[in-house]
């Protein structure tokens, strides 16, 4: 029974102090989790409820690249980007994601991965979408996308075009400059196209479009991700509102007003442009004299960057 609490206990933790790429993981696991026990039980009845649960599975979970389909559930776009059905696919994906997540995070913020993530798995359904409508070979072909492959390579991509010469090690064996591997996924990916081997090669190229795409003039309020968060800022708030009992921009509380303050764009650029300016400095310092070389204050910057959000 300890045993159990204290495992329940972990899970909290790391659910709360592991950042968004371990909320991510959460997610994607406990949509999985569903998706098998609810086979494990449609299974264990058999007859119709098999043949109809695998159908309601289906038409939740997945993309269908064929537009009629499409149309009629298009909720797959983003349903599909959470959903695996096979352990082995879940682990690579989670694995990938968490090495790619990690290492994001301790550049940017916790905001920027979870836009990045889904930006990138929409982009990558639209293109297998696009393609299946553009290319004969294609046309007709009853398929269905599932995985985080797009959201992942799009995180992936962003690391790499951003940051090119970090080096990584291959199998744990082959020092290679971060954007050499990312080379390496996307050339293959490029010569996969067509083949019928259970891939969404254009999917994955989705996602390194949004990546490459995420880091172009990073600062400025026309960025791919700084536009999609802003504007997903602003649901939010409007949302919030709603639901509030307070209109206005004013907060009481014991007696005294208090005003909330909101930044323009210009100048939650400029705050962004200097936070990410110092955090570049600390992280080419680590790179030639270690990260012991850092300052106190310079390692509790670096650590409350990687957990804004």
């Amino acid at each position: 029974m300890q045993t159990e609490s204290t495992f329940l206990e972990d899970l909290k933790y790391q659910y709360k102090h592991g950042g968004m790429t371990v909320r991510l993981i959460f997610l994607n696991t406990a949509v999985f989790l569903i998706i098998q026990l609810l086979q494990v039980f449609s299974r264990l009845i058999g007859g119709e409820v098999d043949l109809y649960t695998a159908s309601i599975l289906t038409n939740v979970f997945t993309l269908s690249t064929n537009l009629d389909e499409f149309i009629l559930r298009p909720w797959g776009l983003i349903t599909s980007i959470f959903a695996h059905f096979s352990l082995w696919h879940m682990a690579m994906n989670m694995l990938f994601l968490y090495f790619s997540g990690k290492m994001f995070e301790s550049i940017f913020d916790q905001k920027r991965l979870w836009y990045t993530y889904l930006i990138g798995g929409l982009a990558g359904g639209t293109l297998e979408i696009l393609a299946h409508l553009i290319f004969p070979a294609l046309q007709g072909a009853a398929v269905v996308i599932v995985g985080a492959s797009g959201s992942i390579m799009a995180i992936f991509s962003a690391m790499a075009f951003y940051r090119p010469n970090i080096m990584v090690n291959l199998f744990g064996l082959i020092p290679l400059r971060l954007i050499w591997l990312a080379g390496i996924f996307i050339l293959t990916d490029l010569l996969s196209l067509g083949l019928n081997d259970g891939t969404a090669h254009f999917a994955h190229l989705g996602g390194v479009v949004v990546g490459l795409l995420s880091v172009q003039n990073i600062y400025s309020s026309s960025n791919l991700i700084n536009r999609v968060q802003m504007f997903g800022d602003r649901i939010i708030s409007f949302f919030k509102n709603i639901f509030s009992s307070q209109h206005t921009l004013k907060k009481k509380k014991g007696g005294s007003t208090r005003s909330t303050q909101y930044r323009t764009d210009e100048e939650y650029n400029m705050d962004a442009k200097a936070r990410q300016l110092k955090t570049d400095a600390i992280l080419d310092k680590i790179s030639k004299s270690g990260y012991e070389s850092l300052t106190k204050t310079e390692k509790e910057f670096l650590f409350n960057q990687s957990k804004n959000g």
